[in-house]
């Protein structure tokens, strides 16, 4: 059995805040970086891109879930978000459920202080894949 990775948080947020000066805001012109640390130590990062279309722009935390799969896969063990001036910023509901799908509940959230919070009490009662039909042929 192996143990969890260990969490370094200033590690992550520094992580999140490289990965926010790749940002591609020209819209908003605020910068959001993710980084997350996966069950086998490995250090994922996204940043925000956005679009014209604004609906089809991406969040940091979803193009963290985009490096995630680049790299192998995993699950996601700790997660640190902030805006370009380094600070600390909550996830959107979009994210926290696309974030679901790669770490479950148990995801812990960094909040810019020492008290990190898990997803389940960011997104109470989430929809995951277990809540999904499954066809019988």
């Amino acid at each position: 059995m192996t143990s969890a990775p260990r969490i370094d948080w200033e590690l992550l947020r520094h992580a999140a805040r490289e990965a926010s000066q790749r940002s591609y805001s020209p819209y908003s012109h605020v910068r959001v970086g993710a980084a997350a640390l996966t069950d086998s130590g490995q250090i994922v990062v996204g940043s925000n891109v956005e679009n014209a279309s604004y609906g089809l722009t991406l969040c940091a935390e979803c193009s963290l879930v985009s490096d995630l799969a680049r790299l192998g896969g995993g699950r996601l063990v700790a997660l640190a978000v902030v805006a370009g001036d380094g600070e600390y910023i909550a996830p959107c509901g979009r994210c926290r459920q696309v974030l679901y799908e790669f770490a479950g509940a148990d995801l812990l959230i960094d909040t810019g202080d020492d008290s990190p919070r898990t997803l389940g009490d960011l997104l109470p009662g989430a929809f995951g894949p277990e809540d999904v039909p499954r066809r019988v042929s």
